[in-house]
Formats: C-alpha cells, structure tokens, sequence
C-alpha cells in the first residue's frame, strides 16, 4: 500500500522536498492509515509533519475522546498536534443549512487558515477511492455536470492533498490490522438518516454485488476523467474570455453574437467562468440559469434579462452584460452622476470610476483633433455637468432637427445599462453637449472665437 500511495503523491506532485505538512486526523481508519503511511514515507521527500485535529463538539463526551486518541497517537509517533475546537452545533443554530455540510465547511476553514497563516505549506487529508465512489455516485444521484462528476481533486487550490485518493477502504484497514494500529470509530458513520450513510452502507455495496464489482475503481476513473475534460475545458473557457469579454466596472460584457455562435460546451464553461469570477463560486447556480443566459444571446430581439442567484444578467442591443445583483435602488443612487458646475481646467470623474473628463480653456487656434471643442465665450455661464435625463432634447452638430438624446441612444446602440450615467453639458437650462454625441450645433466654434473649451476623455483605468 506504500508504494501505491507514494505513486499518488509523485504522479500528482502534492509536496515539494522539506514541506511543512499538517496531516489531518480525525480518529477513523482513514485519517489514521494516513498518518502512520506519511510518517513512514516522509523521509523520501524530507517532510516535516503536523497533526491536525478539528473537534466540532457534535458527540459530546465522544468528540473528546477523539481528540485525546489524537493527542496520544501524535505524542506516540513524536509530532506536534494542532488540535482545535468548534461550536458547529451552536453556528448552525444561527445560520441553519445542512449540519453535516456545515461541519465538514467549518473543517476546511480550519485547514485552510493554518496554511494561510504558514503554520503549514500543505494539509493532507484522508479521503480514499472508496470516498471518491460514494461522492461521485451521491452527485450522480443528485443531479449534476462535468465538474459534479470530478468529484474529490488530489490536490485542490487552497492546498489540500489526498495521498489516499488511489487507495481503497478495505485496503486501509488492512494496513492498520496488519501493524495492529488502533482507530476509532465515529458512531454518526452509521446514522442512516444521513444520505451518505446510506450510499456507503446500503446502496453502493449493493450495486457492487448485483452490477459490478470493479464499481468503486469504476467510479474513481470516471472521476479522473471528468477532471481531465474539466481542466481542458477550463482552459479553453480562459482563453475565450481574454478573446471575447470586456470587464466594465465588476461587470463582464460579451456580444450576444459571440456568446451564440460558441458551441454549447463552449458557452457553457465559458458562462460558468464569468460567473465564478463575479461570486466567488457556483453555488446554487444551476444548468437552467446558464441555459437561460444562452437563449437570451439567441434572441433575435436585443432586449431582456435572466435573473439568477446574486447575480443580474441584462441583454440590451448587442451586449449581454453580467453583474453581481444590487440592492434595489442602490445601482441607481450608486451610478447617479450628481451635477457640478464646471470651471476649467478641472477633471471630473465619471459614476463607477472608470473614466473621466477632462474640461480646458484654450485660446483660439486650431483644434486638437480630440474630444470635443465648443465655444466658450458663447456658452452661458457656468456650464453643468449632469446625468442624463429623460426628455432631454438637443441639436447635435451635423443634424437638422433636434433630437432627443433617447433618439440617439437607439440610433448608437447605446446598451440600456450605460444610460444613467450618461455625461451631458447643461448652460442656460439647455444642453450644449453630450458624452459621444458631441457638442451642440449653435455652440461650435466660428470665425473670431477667441476662447475654446475643449472636452476629452480620460483613460480608462485598469
């Protein structure tokens, strides 16, 4: 058993030469066959271990008499143990949920802070190809995609390790009988009012006697697998997101057009991406919310929205644009550009904080050629910068007619969301210019202007 579980180790490079390694040690047989396997096979790569111990406090008496089998066997084996203490039973009573979900979360929280605080570079945990089984075929059961079907990952992001992820439970418990190593067992195993318990004591073992043997090694390729076209997916999905979105303020923007034409797979990861980025995770996300984004980019009309778990999702024109949900009316105060009178040279910047103006008196001369220019001994005074309005009304240069900027939102395409913080110049209660439509028609410089103010945009920031 060695050997197989230091082929794990190396095939999927879970420690570097001198690591620090916190092993975590619940008590049960696999946590234990993890501890003594790592201590026989620390010398290869010169690791220095730790034990580490989380007591959720859901046992009573039982929960600490874990905790001091732990103590002693780390004493015995002359390591340090980190051993900690949780009121999950307490937490959950405020926050409610899933008890055995929360307590296994408040578990890795534990992990991950040692590593965080570099008290650790990895924690090793005890999960076998019998757990991998067990999960795979419960999200099977529940309903789930490529990344369900991967299962528990040999090595996770955070720095979470399972040198035992290639080996199964009965040859766990085969090492410890033969070294006589001693283990606990944990009575809430049994509780069959757990789906789990169910799936490990009930289900599985009787798909292995009526389907297929070999089910539980079965299940770990499939695992593998789906991990494998996961991973290529994902990196497909980065590389269509460098090619096709545009970030905006915390918000991911993609034309509906590029969105469609994608193959479905494609999309789909692509979706789960932006999505991931924008929450944080995936949680309650579901296949109809990503299907739902797709007919959305498939609509022939501009227009609509889906609305998922903290998130907004808007098409307007060409754009589909996804964001994390705002409390109601806080998009509007947050994106209200609040009027100021302008007196140059000043810069102003622009609701979200990506852009600016930048407003400057220049005398007479030739234009820059960039931004817009007006004539400033003309204009009433002070000019003020505002939000757009509905009903407002102007002459741009080049048109006939007045025209409502609403008219010339349509005409550009402007996406629906863009439009409350839209930037236009106000003097005499009449709009002189606006943000991309340009300065009004009786405000361009002419002959004999002797002060020219000019407007430009400021860069976007990163």
């Amino acid at each position: 058993m060695l050997e197989r579980v230091a082929r794990t180790i190396h095939r999927y490079n879970m420690f570097a030469p001198g690591h620090r390694v916190g092993v975590a040690v619940s008590g049960g047989a696999d946590s234990v066959c993890l501890l003594h396997a790592l201590v026989e096979l620390a010398p290869r790569w010169a690791l220095r271990l730790r034990v580490l111990h989380l007591n959720h406090q859901l046992r009573g008496v039982e929960s600490e008499r874990d905790a001091e089998f732990v103590r002693e066997m780390a004493e015995q084996l002359g390591l340090e143990a980190d051993v900690a203490s949780a009121d999950v039973r307490g937490l959950h009573a405020r926050q409610g949920g899933n008890l055995e979900q929360l307590a296994r979360q408040v578990r890795w929280d534990f992990f991950v802070r040692r590593i965080r605080e570099g008290a650790v570079d990895r924690v090793a945990a005890g999960h076998t190809l019998s757990d991998q089984a067990e999960t795979v075929l419960f999200r099977i059961l529940r309903g789930c995609g490529l990344r369900g079907l991967g299962g528990i990952w040999p090595v996770t992001a955070e720095g979470i390790v399972r040198p035992l992820i290639e080996t199964d439970r009965s040859t766990v418990e085969a090492f410890l009988r033969e070294r006589g190593i001693r283990w606990r067992e944990d009575s809430s195993n049994r509780d069959l009012r757990f789906a789990r318990n169910r799936i490990r004591q009930e289900l599985l073992p009787r798909l292995i006697r009526e389907w297929n043997p070999a089910l539980t090694e079965a299940l770990g390729r499939l695992a593998e697998l789906a991990r494998e076209e996961q991973q290529h997916g994902e990196r497909e999905a980065f590389a269509l997101a460098e090619e096709l979105v545009k970030w905006e303020g915390g918000a991911a923007l993609i034309r509906a057009r590029d969105l469609a034409a994608l193959d479905r797979p494609a999309a789909r990861r692509l979706l789960r991406l932006l999505m991931e980025r924008l929450r944080g995770d995936l949680r309650r996300i579901e296949f109809r919310h990503v299907e739902g984004i797709l007919e959305l980019a498939r609509q022939p009309r501009g227009e609509g929205g889906v609305d998922l778990p903290e998130l907004a999702v808007q098409r307007s024109f060409d754009w589909i644009r996804l964001s994390l949900a705002e409390e109601p009316g806080k998009a509007q105060a947050d994106g209200a550009l609040a009027a100021v009178a302008i007196a140059p040279p000043v810069e102003i910047t622009l609701p979200g904080g990506t852009r600016s103006l930048r407003f400057e008196l220049r005398e007479g001369g030739e234009s820059s050629g960039k931004g817009a220019v007006l004539d400033w001994d003309r204009l009433p005074k002070p000019p003020v910068l505002r939000g757009w309005r509905s009903g407002d009304r102007y002459r741009p240069a080049g048109y006939g007619r007045e025209t409502s900027v609403k008219e010339l939102f349509q005409k550009h395409r402007t996406p629906a969301w863009e439009r409350p913080r839209w930037p236009v110049l106000e003097g005499g209660g009449a709009i002189v210019w606006a943000w991309r439509f340009g300065p009004a028609a009786e405000y361009l410089p002419g002959e004999g202007c002797r002060q020219r103010l000019h407007i430009e945009e400021g860069k976007e920031a990163d």
